[in-house]
């Protein structure tokens, strides 16, 4: 997760643009039986319970993986999963994986460090940070999972997402797709949602560029901080080649230097999730390339230097909608730790001010629902912009119609 990222190894210099709130749907009886009912094995998770009268004891570490061990896996291995899948959707009608025609059912996948921020503000962006994210599902009918847990210690860092998105495919066969999204990812258009059937026949979703991936071999050509990923067998397959080249120690420092000679702007450190696919990409393109999208038509990830000054010149010349260049999907703070901690590649006041011009020009969109919008774009100060007339209901405001939820949207007149 974002917090524990290096990010001089993320990117930082990539220059690609690249009902309430909707609650956390765990639907727990049918996934449980899904999960019970099947071979597929989970990350493993340890937990270890202390005795009052026990001695304190700190636990014993577990050995770092050498190159001589059997290779890291994410869990049993999976056979016929897309068909225990398919039996399943068609035992449990009540989850469909499709919530309407063309409108598959997604799940957007965050979190952050279990530790606490060691910088009194960085809780409180990171909360803003959630809310933001959860606003943008609550606007287009999402579900969201956030996670604060390490489900396995030997993948640490930018690696933690993948056991995440191993654990939440097996347990939630009603959902289609996954989006993970970084802690200090921010979506700026809050109306812009991705054209679901262009991926129809794609099984991963990644911002970038093919001439930069396969010609240019750079692992700048993508970012990994933003993607959609299909609940599917292949999907699992994928992410069982690129956890083996994540697990921290000899495993890590070893495939940090493949990828040093393998790929281009990139130095021999340790191996990070961003580099790992792109060498899957290059290496192996014949087994994954034709399932893998890769994304340019709108700003799946936005480098946030380019960014946060120009809100006010988007506001002045376009509306919300468009997801590109003109206004952002979303706003990336690669090189940022809103957490605090070392290896920051920004000024935190820099990092603080970006982060604040995001939050606050994305909010305006949801507080415009409300008559509200912020003083400036500096401040979390707010002032009312609409009255409302003795007949709120009647309003017929094109905009604010656009931001509803997509359940009262359909119910409005054409």
């Amino acid at each position: 997760m974002a917090e524990e990222e290096d990010p001089e190894r993320r990117g930082r210099h990539n220059p690609m643009s690249n009902v309430p709130i909707i609650p956390v749907i765990m639907f727990l009886a049918p996934c449980a039986f899904f999960l019970f009912t099947s071979d597929l094995g989970l990350p493993r998770i340890r937990i270890e319970y202390s005795s009052r009268d026990a001695p304190a004891s700190a636990p014993a570490k577990k050995p770092l993986r050498q190159l001589t061990d059997r290779p890291y896996t994410l869990g049993a291995a999976v056979s016929d999963y897309d068909a225990h899948r398919a039996a399943w959707l068609a035992a449990h009608p009540r989850f469909p994986a499709s919530v309407a025609p063309g409108r598959p059912r997604v799940l957007v996948v965050t979190g952050s460090s279990p530790r606490r921020c060691s910088k009194p503000d960085g809780d409180q962006l990171l909360l803003r940070a959630f809310k933001n994210k959860a606003d943008y599902c609550r606007v287009h009918g999402f579900d969201i999972f956030y996670s604060n847990v390490v489900l396995d210690a030997e993948m640490s860092g930018f690696w933690t997402k993948l056991p995440l998105l191993r654990a939440l495919m097996v347990a939630h066969p009603e959902t289609e797709l996954f989006w993970w999204v970084d802690s200090d990812v921010i979506f700026t258009d809050m109306l812009f949602e991705p054209p679901w059937g262009k991926y129809a026949r794609h099984n991963l979703v990644l911002p970038g560029w093919d001439d930069a991936v396969y010609d240019a071999k750079s692992w700048l050509g993508t970012n990994a901080g933003s993607f959609v990923i299909r609940n599917c067998q292949w999907s699992l397959d994928l992410l069982d080649a690129w956890a083996k080249m994540g697990p921290r120690g000899p495993v890590r420092e070893h495939y940090g230097k493949i990828f040093g000679e393998a790929l281009s702007n990139r130095g021999a450190y340790e191996a990070d999730d961003q580099s790992a696919i792109v060498y899957l990409l290059v290496t192996e393109r014949e087994r994954w390339g034709d399932k893998v999208f890769l994304e340019s038509s709108y700003v799946l990830h936005g480098y946030w230097k380019g960014i946060v000054d120009r809100y006010e010149e988007l506001r002045s010349k376009w509306r919300p909608g468009l997801g590109d260049d003109r206004w952002p999907l979303v706003t990336h703070f690669v090189g940022c730790k809103p957490c605090g901690g070392q290896g920051a590649s920004y000024d935190a006041a820099e990092c603080r001010r970006g982060m604040e011009r995001a939050l606050n020009f994305a909010d305006d969109q949801i507080l415009n629902l409300y008559g509200f919008q912020h003083r400036s774009l500096n401040t979390t100060a707010v002032h009312r912009v609409r009255n409302d007339t003795g007949r709120p209901m009647d309003a017929d405001d094109e905009e604010i119609g656009r931001l509803l939820h997509p359940t009262f949207r359909a119910a409005r007149p054409s």
